[in-house]
């Protein structure tokens, strides 16, 4: 998403680089959105596709967000003939004949979920889609898609300083057989340790305007990130790395999507995956960031209702 979309300019060179490099080290999961730049980041990909063996790769896209031409969201749309007509589309911008993971980026309050999963399951059927996904949806939806069609993941957010899927999502996604993509590992940064007010201040990057990156919950946020970086000392790694590798200690059928843009940032990622964290430094990790020692809401208030999952779960009889 950073490489085309809503966290300031991007280099599409050193982009395209990096997904080259982070595929020639192994990577095999590329997960992209047709709304990133309206397109953009699927043209990008679809250049780097033409020099990789694409039946390698894990292709997952996400659907339905409603753009309009100065880059503002208005809405989502997961009606039948737009998950159909959304698809044809990725197909064309990707140019590829199938995708891997297909799935709404947010649920659409007008449709059923068993509309949005069964006109997918149609594309599965004809050979266009390989496998159904879900993104933000609570313990409640999921159960009501996995009703429809298998599910094959849930994509949502998921890292030390968001926590909240632990108490139903997680239970459910694992009682239902779904694995987790999570996103947002480094806090959309706030966990790289190289956040700061100066870039807080930057007007052309999104996250300026989100709650955790503002005022004085900026700052309870970044100590939390100075104390998570006293960890990272002990253990000889990153703050990134020590975020990751907590993230991968939670369960083996948790894949994080990390969202480098350029080299340095996929080396320093792929790092995590050296770091074996033993029982004592996971302790410490979370002494350092409690679960409940977060300040400010993922987004603002209009893109937090959009979210499902931060939903009440048990619909109201």
């Amino acid at each position: 998403m950073s490489m085309s979309d809503f966290y300031g300019p991007a280099d599409r060179a050193e982009g395209i680089a990096t997904a080259h490099a982070a595929i020639e080290a192994g990577v095999t999961l590329l997960d992209t959105g047709d709304f990133y730049g309206s397109g953009h980041n699927e043209l990008l990909l679809r250049e780097v596709l033409r020099e990789h063996d694409r039946d390698q790769l894990v292709l997952s896209v996400k659907f339905g967000v409603l753009r309009d031409p100065a880059g503002g969201i208005l809405g989502v749309d997961c009606r039948p003939a737009a998950v159909k007509n959304s698809l044809a589309q990725t197909l064309q911008r990707l140019g590829v004949d199938h995708v891997d993971v297909y799935r709404p980026a947010r649920l659409d309050p007008d449709v059923p979920i068993e509309e949005t999963v069964g006109a997918i399951a149609e594309l599965v059927r004809a050979g266009w889609v390989r496998h159904i996904g879900l993104s933000e949806v609570g313990a409640h939806t999921l159960r009501r898609a996995a009703a429809v069609h298998p599910v094959v993941d849930l994509q949502i957010e998921y890292s030390l300083l968001s926590r909240s899927i632990e108490a139903e999502i997680l239970p459910a996604a694992d009682e239902l057989g779904v694995g987790i993509t999570a996103y947002g590992v480094l806090a959309r940064g706030l966990l790289s340790g190289r956040w700061n007010h100066r870039r807080a201040a930057s007007a052309d990057d999104g996250r300026s305007g989100f709650p955790r990156f503002t005022g004085e919950n900026l700052d309870r946020n970044l100590a939390l990130v100075d104390a998570l970086r006293r960890v990272a000392d002990e253990v000889g790694a990153t703050t990134s790395q020590v975020a990751i590798a907590w993230v991968m200690s939670r369960s083996p059928g948790i894949v994080p999507v990390i969202g480098s843009r350029r080299r340095d940032q996929l080396a320093e990622s792929l790092g995590a995956l050296d770091l074996a964290l033993d029982e004592g430094q996971l302790a410490a990790v979370e002494r350092a960031v409690p679960s409940d020692a977060v300040a400010g809401t993922r987004f603002d208030a209009a893109n937090m209702a959009m979210l499902d999952s931060e939903q009440r779960s048990t619909p109201v009889a």
